[in-house]
């Protein structure tokens, strides 16, 4: 196909065969040779693919890391999420800005730093932390960041930040001349089941001497649940997958752990990757799927080169490839698609809308994506830790599985630990296990309140330590957040608001406008201007945004305000006024969703222009 594209252009589009399903991966690596995606590369990219400038102009517009607006040689990203926020992320973001002279939004006159605000980058345990291009910087204080600009500034050539950035490698793999980062990984018990020794592929070739119907009545018989959070059985979503009438099935890790407060999913891809792609070899086979896809956070990205050498590895020593560990008829092999910020990407629909290089906006179900999923074929979509357990799974046995954690909930869970406690970071415990009891191990002695799944989870409070971390009481795909007493969570929960606003794709009124109404409410209250009727206004609007909305993302971004009005209402009513109280009506949703009309009218139409246009 001949076109008029620039050099470069057509260099990285022959680069992916001019494959339309890897529109994101041509947009990155545009991005990053060229600086932004201005009009002419937008306009270039759609005819060297053959499609309407729209569809590549709207997924340049979806993600936080792509732009048609030229941003500075160093990009700075600050992370700003609560746990970051707890650590004092505000403070470096104002030495910064007086550092620089710009606020959060801006690139400097000179053109060489941008400053960038980024919701959560998987370091809550060492935060404040910061994104400045690839290369991560924890434990940021405000001089220590003012110190870096200064540092990159007298160093305008320098070619590789990471050698000017880092001063001393992390532990373990992140020591490794492909990483070389200052991120340490923190994990303060090692359990059974992902960090516990074990013997390499062990489980890959005892499943290659099983039938595909025999791999997945070995899971279904150890009773493995889904770790993300929903705890769907995985052993019966293979079976529906590879039940599905199709010459190909794919399967989908999902590692784009982006719930603030989340971060286990990054030690297992530092520390043990290799169980993790033996993990999807066998999900592979008993799938009956050819193809794997890991589809990485784009804040991951340092980690990119290292898990593509791993990879290389497993090929050269017939791990992956063709006739996989000398299995006649099994071919299969994994690729990376790097994701480029966008939250929502974690829910399973959208997170194959955007490895098919699409925007990541949430579908419809069904199909579910066990019949129609990634390029229209059957796929399963699993995460990090349910993969790695599928491995163990295999070496040992269902039954010593099984005979981990609770009835209900075999097995081990993987925690990520901040906020308020002295041990932060990633344990590996049974479930079944109290609260309490990870309270007292990670030092959470002054513990309030805790997050539990991050803050589409639960707030729960002292009432609540007693009760265990399990699929049948307290769920959670592995986040929790301590907060002591000299918390506002009520602030906390407006933050969480913040996230969910901002995250939104947009596609829905009630998560679009209902989460700016539910925000704008619970600030009046933080105010000292609320009335005892904006309670039940507040349960009220959140319980409509719970059951109207389409995707996961929208379900639970009521959750910060509906946890904390059940565990801590006398939070919420010591704020009220008295004088005034019960004299303002209930909650009406369609008066509530015409006040917002003029508010975001704007964004409600571009989004529904962008729809149309497709």
């Amino acid at each position: 196909m001949t076109t008029s594209a620039t050099p470069p252009l057509d260099e990285v589009l022959g680069s992916f065969e001019h494959d339309r399903s890897r529109l994101l991966d041509i947009l990155l690596a545009l991005q990053r040779r060229l600086g932004q995606l201005d009009d002419a590369t937008i306009d270039g990219v759609a005819a060297g693919l053959g499609l309407p400038r729209v569809d590549v102009a709207s997924v340049v517009s979806f993600y936080s890391f792509l732009g048609g607006q030229r941003r500075g040689r160093v990009v700075i990203r600050l992370c700003n999420d609560v746990p970051d926020l707890l650590m004092g992320a505000d403070r470096v973001a104002a030495g910064l800005e007086e550092e620089l002279g710009i606020r959060f939004g801006e690139t400097t006159p000179d053109g060489r730093f941008t400053l960038e605000h980024a919701s959560c980058i998987g370091m809550s345990d060492q935060a404040p932390a910061a994104l400045i291009n690839d290369v991560v910087v924890p434990n940021l204080g405000q001089g220590a960041a003012r110190r870096l600009v200064r540092e990159i500034r007298a160093n305008p050539d320098a070619k590789d930040l990471r050698r000017l950035l880092v001063r001393e490698y992390g532990d373990g793999q992140n020591a490794h001349a492909l990483v070389r980062a200052a991120v340490k990984n923190n994990l303060r018990h090692a359990g059974e089941v992902v960090f516990a020794e074990r013997e390499a592929n062990a489980g890959l070739a005892k499943a290659l001497a099983m039938s595909p119907a025999e791999v997945i009545r070995e899971v279904k018989t150890a009773r493995l649940r889904g770790r993300g959070g929903a705890g769907f059985p995985t052993g019966l979503k293979w079976e529906f997958t590879r039940a599905a009438t199709s010459d190909q099935r794919y399967l989908i890790c999902n590692a784009d752990e982006g719930e603030p407060g989340t971060f286990k999913d990054r030690v297992v891809l530092t520390e043990r990757p290799d169980l993790l792609f033996e993990g999807m070899t066998i999900a592979g086979y008993a799938l009956g799927a050819s193809k794997g896809i890991l589809y990485l956070r784009g804040e991951y990205a340092y980690l990119l080169e290292y898990l593509e050498h791993v990879l290389a590895w497993r090929r050269a020593h017939g791990l992956l490839g063709r006739r996989v560990y000398g299995r006649p008829g099994f071919d299969f092999d994994i690729r990376i698609q790097l994701g480029a910020g966008a939250y929502v990407c974690g829910e399973e629909t959208a997170l194959i809308a955007s490895a098919e290089g699409l925007r990541g906006d949430p579908k419809n179900r069904p199909p579910f994506p066990a019949q129609r999923g990634y390029l229209g074929q059957p796929t399963s979509v699993n995460n990090v830790e349910t993969l790695c357990c599928v491995a163990r799974i295999l070496e040992m046995g269902s039954g010593w599985f099984a005979s981990l954690g609770s009835r209900k909930s075999t097995g081990t869970k993987l925690l990520s630990i901040s906020g308020d406690c002295t041990q932060r970071g990633v344990y590996e415990l049974p479930l079944g296990t109290r609260l309490a009891a990870v309270l007292e191990q990670c030092g959470a002695e002054e513990a309030r309140a805790v997050l539990v799944g991050g803050p589409s989870g639960r707030m729960v409070g002292e009432a609540d330590f007693d009760r265990e971390l399990c699929f049948d009481d307290l769920s959670t795909g592995g986040a929790l957040v301590v907060f002591d007493g000299s918390r506002d969570l009520l602030e906390i929960a407006s933050s969480y608001l913040d996230f969910f606003i901002h995250e939104s794709c947009g596609y829905c009124t009630p998560c679009r406008v209902g989460n700016v109404l539910l925000k704008e409410r619970l600030d009046r209250i933080r105010a000292g201007r609320g009335e005892a009727a904006d309670l039940d206004y507040l349960q009220g609007l959140g319980e409509t945004i719970r059951t109207a909305s389409r995707c996961g993302l929208g379900q639970t971004s009521p959750n910060p305000v509906l946890s904390t009005l059940s565990a801590f209402r006398p939070l919420y009513e010591a704020r009220l006024t008295r004088s005034t109280a019960g004299l303002q009506p209930g909650f009406d949703l369609g008066a509530s969703l015409a006040e917002a009309g003029a508010r975001v009218g704007a964004r409600s139409l571009h989004f529904e222009t962008v729809r149309d246009l497709r």
